[in-house]
């Protein structure tokens, strides 16, 4: 794939160095301009109808049949979810955990694992231990019935070893918030059992936008917490409840303009070839924390990820200033850190400017 015009796809860049999706990716124009379709589609003729109900139940295939392409795994293992945090959720409150059970985390996890991890435990009475990251496999213990951690570091970027988890006899529940779209993610050879995922960070597609795998087996063992309409394999007898077989339901929603942004990121990253996303990514993140080590700064523990971040005596206002000069990352509250986030969309150029820019 030609990096050029690769990058000429995101307009964003016409005016900043963009380098925080691993809060939100750059809008790809042809995601924007099957959003906008969509939305004139159903301004014109309305929402309503089977045709309408079943373009959209379409969509929803063609951006489940892209997602498990990607994760190498059956569709029937793929739900659609609004973000990564529901995906967690969904896995929190469905398994039977309870008293007497504990669940292993670690000390980088993001609010959106730590808040519905708590939820539950208050709820069930299961125990959690907090490892540090690289620490946890050796602290899965024989009371350890869950690990629920990230794949990838949104702190600085390291990237647990998966396969050390899955030799356990406990289960995985992965965090891809900063996996999915920016390093190869097939959750079969990773081990886990569950992979929770964002769209709208390294996929590119919309906010509310997420995906779920579960492996099969376990899926068929488990009830969506949240039962609807999208959860059902007939929906003419909704009282017998009889759900989708595999992930699917766990599906939450239906939304067409969301459904076809995703579909076109989706498609246009097919195009590119995601080997070559993940290797130019994670290579230029890899030249980025060394140019900054190279300046004097103490860059965080990272891993080969598309991750960087750096120590800042004052971090937000170190953010805010880069702002200023056009450079867009952000600060980690409570962590004393600077992050930038590294796409195959990113140029050296972009790179050199945040160097030039950073204060040591």
């Amino acid at each position: 794939m030609d990096a050029e015009a690769f990058r000429a796809e995101f307009p964003v860049f016409e005016r900043a160095v963009f380098l925080n999706a691993g809060s939100d990716g750059p809008v790809p124009r042809r995601g924007a301009d099957a959003a906008i379709r969509q939305v004139e589609r159903e301004l014109v003729e309305g929402r309503a109808g089977r045709p309408h109900f079943e373009h959209l139940i379409g969509l929803g295939d063609r951006v489940r049949e892209r997602i498990a392409g990607v994760m190498g795994c059956p569709q029937r293992d793929v739900a659609l979810t609004h973000s990564t945090t529901e995906g967690v959720a969904t896995v929190m409150s469905a398994l039977n955990l309870g008293r007497g059970d504990e669940v292993l985390t670690s000390d980088e996890e993001h609010p959106g694992m730590l808040a519905p991890l708590e939820l539950a435990r208050r709820r069930s009475g299961f125990e959690v231990k907090v490892a540090p990251f690289a620490e946890l496999p050796d602290a899965i213990g024989p009371r350890t019935r869950l690990v629920a951690c990230s794949h990838v570091s949104w702190v600085g970027g390291r990237v647990v070893d998966a396969n050390a988890l899955a030799a356990s006899d406990a289960l995985v529940l992965l965090d891809g918030a900063q996996g999915l779209g920016a390093v190869e993610v097939k959750p079969e050879r990773l081990g886990c059992d569950f992979y929770a995922a964002s769209g709208q960070k390294w996929l590119c597609g919309p906010d509310g936008s997420g995906y779920l795998y579960v492996r099969p087996e376990l899926a068929e063992e488990m009830d969506p917490p949240w039962p609807s309409y999208a959860s059902l394999a007939d929906p003419a007898r909704p009282s017998e409840f009889i759900p989708h077989p595999g992930a699917r339901r766990f599906d939450i929603g239906f939304s067409g303009p969301l459904r076809a942004w995703s579909l076109a990121a989706l498609e246009f990253f097919d195009e590119a070839g995601f080997d070559w996303i993940h290797e130019r990514g994670t290579g230029l993140a890899a030249d980025l924390a060394e140019a900054l080590a190279e300046r004097g700064l103490t860059v965080a523990p990272r891993g080969r990820s598309t991750l960087v971040s750096w120590a800042a005596d004052d971090p937000e206002g170190e953010v805010r200033r880069m702002a200023g000069e056009g450079i867009l990352v952000r600060y980690l509250p409570g962590r004393g850190l600077v992050r930038a986030s590294v796409g195959a969309w990113s140029s050296e150029e972009d790179l050199e400017r945040l160097v030039a820019a950073v204060v040591p």
